[in-house]
């Protein structure tokens, strides 16, 4: 029987910039293989990362890419390359007016935490949470945005389930899993940013070995199928811009499917040429071609090739 116990840590306080957070943590009932569970926004406190300002300022500030905004809401991706409502900026929990931004690198915060503990006596593991949603679902869940001592991945390609069948893609979301179930514990209100994880020290690190930090779970734009909202892709499409969020470049044979369900004639090259002919001048053809990551030549415009090997022009 496997067992585990995830505790709330009472008697935290209030967290300030003159707050020393690895030496508080130490400080707690810890022992070796313990998972501490430290809610991003106590750790952005004691970093300094408070400020007051306009919030769509700070949001502008924060925000390296837009991938949806329906009305006041806006989804970006901020700069440590978590997609997330208003950059990850957050006003709750603070004095009215000012705003809690996330920490600069949460990995970095995780690693200090883990040493100062570490200087204690314990081999713990750290994790830096943070409340995001989902896409496809309603409600907000925590993730893992910092990690120390624990892979926030673990890998099952290549296993084999009970019934002989080979995993392929596998790969259960070890930190978000854990950041969850400590939220269950920490709740949002209850002012108890930090909860211990016992039961799982086998997935702690050995001392020194900080793991890959939680960047490993970040997927990147040219494998994110949903790279860009809905509105913004016909956007990126139309102005040419954006291409990596379209990922890599499709099969002649996919891009010429995509053109016939559009209306657009469209045949695929000969064997052995990576292209697509086109009789068509409809500029519908570039929108289509440029978002299945291809392009018409510039001295060929019958022609499309993909955008990695074709001469650069504009669709």
């Amino acid at each position: 029987m496997s067992r585990l116990e995830i505790i709330a840590v009472d008697g935290i306080g209030e967290i300030t910039a003159d707050t020393d957070l690895g030496a508080l943590i130490a400080g707690l009932d810890l022992g070796d293989g313990d998972i501490v569970m430290v809610t991003s926004k106590v750790v952005s406190k004691a970093e300094g990362l408070v400020v007051t300002g306009d919030r769509d300022d700070a949001i502008a500030g924060e925000t390296v890419r837009v991938v949806a905004r329906r009305g006041p809401t806006s989804i970006v991706e901020n700069h440590l390359g978590l997609v997330m409502a208003a950059a990850g900026i957050d006003a709750s929990n603070v004095t009215p007016g000012q705003l809690v931004l996330l920490p600069r690198d949460p990995d970095a915060s995780a690693r200090r935490i883990r040493e100062a503990v570490a200087a204690a006596g314990s081999n713990v593991a750290v994790l830096i949470t943070d409340t995001a949603g989902r896409a496809w679902r309603n409600g907000q869940t925590d993730i893992t945005i910092g990690a120390a001592g624990i892979d926030v991945l673990e890998s099952l390609a290549g296993a084999v389930d009970g019934y002989g069948n080979p995993l392929a893609v596998t790969e259960p979301a070890i930190g978000d899993e854990l950041a969850g179930a400590a939220d269950l514990v920490k709740g949002k209100l209850s002012g108890r940013p930090v909860a211990i994880v016992r039961g799982l020290a086998d997935r702690v690190l050995a001392p020194g070995d900080h793991g890959s930090g939680a960047r490993a779970a970040l997927r990147p734009r040219s494998m994110d199928m949903f790279a860009l909202g809905s509105r913004e892709a016909v956007v990126a499409a139309v102005a040419g811009r954006d291409s990596d969020c379209f990922g890599s470049a499709a099969t002649a044979e996919e891009l010429a499917t995509a053109l016939r369900s559009c209306g657009l004639a469209a045949e695929a090259g000969a064997a052995g040429v990576a292209g697509v002919a086109v009789e068509s001048e409809d500029p519908r053809v570039d929108l289509v071609a440029f978002a299945h990551g291809w392009r018409r030549t510039a001295d060929r415009p019958s022609a499309l090739l993909p955008i990695t090997t074709s001469r650069p022009a504009n669709p």
